[in-house]
């Protein structure tokens, strides 16, 4: 059941696996923090949201790697 709390169908979007070196360690910090609040907030709107935001943070981060000073 721990497992299941925890899964959510967002976190496909925070895989870092497919992604050059240096963009890697940028989106894997944000992976662990997906995790990280699946395992601590029940599943809901609320968390979907949270994990949303995270993704668009995340979308930003690597972009902002991609290219510095926009």
């Amino acid at each position: 059941m721990a497992e299941e709390k925890w899964e959510d169908r967002m976190i496909k979007w925070f895989a870092f696996e497919h992604l050059p070196e240096h963009l890697r360690d940028v989106s894997a910090a944000f992976h662990k923090l997906a995790q990280s609040i699946c395992f601590a907030i029940d599943p809901g709107p609320e968390r979907t949201v949270a994990l949303r935001k995270l993704l668009e943070a995340k979308d930003a981060a690597v972009r902002a790697t991609v290219h510095p000073g926009g």
